[in-house]
């Protein structure tokens, strides 16, 4: 299968994609990764990337673009992939669309991971971090650690990073209605999006979203 991965951050989209990928044994395509991986093996986009992102500046279209598509005629993709991350905007739908056609294939579908937005605000904002191990994460209600601001696993200082405070979630989430969500109404024109909710433990959301992919609806 081809599937584009949508959703607001906190969504779980990172979890999710995962998960399908090696469910559906396809490969996860992040445009988190496809940046590092390009920058780390320092290839032209990557070098290019780079220049932008040490300016400031956001990675134009057509660098992100160029990238998925060299991934994307990787051989282990030839039997479909998880875009997760791209297409960011209806600009970049609309190139892979070229893109894709071009090459002779198809989207099977736009998965949509819905989440209210205080929902989505109480899951990241309540994040807390390791300062001594990044990878230990705790939750203020979902995971709260024994002892308030201390790791449970090295006794380091938990804390919450600039980007998961409230107003910093608020403004991610405006600039996701306002440049990513019109992707969705531009691929439901086109009978792909299938919206499933990404409420509930995270099993469930995968398995739902199985069956939502399998039944198409």
């Amino acid at each position: 299968m081809r599937i584009v991965l949508v959703g607001p951050p906190g969504a779980g989209k990172g979890t999710q994609a995962t998960r399908l990928a090696e469910k559906l044994r396809i490969p996860h395509i992040s445009t988190g990764d496809l940046f590092r991986a390009n920058i780390s093996r320092q290839t032209e986009l990557g070098k290019l990337a780079k220049s932008y992102m040490d300016a400031g500046n956001l990675v134009p279209d057509e660098v992100t673009i160029a990238m998925a598509k060299d991934r994307m005629e990787q051989p282990d993709a030839e039997g479909g992939f998880l875009l997760d991350g791209f297409p960011r905007n209806v600009s970049q739908a609309e190139a892979l669309d070229e893109l894709l056609t071009t090459e002779g294939i198809k989207l099977d579908a736009v998965l949509d991971l819905e989440a209210p937005e205080d929902e989505v605000v109480k899951r990241i904002a309540g994040r807390r971090i390791c300062r001594k191990d990044s990878a230990h994460v705790f939750h203020a209600t979902y995971s709260p650690p024994k002892q308030d601001g201390v790791c449970d696993v090295c006794g380091g200082e938990l804390y919450q990073r600039d980007d998961d405070s409230e107003e910093t979630v608020r403004t991610r989430l405006e600039v996701y209605h306002t440049q990513t969500e019109p992707i969705i109404g531009y691929y439901r024109a086109q009978g792909l999006v299938v919206t499933i909710s990404a409420m509930g433990a995270v099993d469930e959301v995968t398995g739902r979203a199985l069956e939502a992919l399998k039944s198409g609806q």
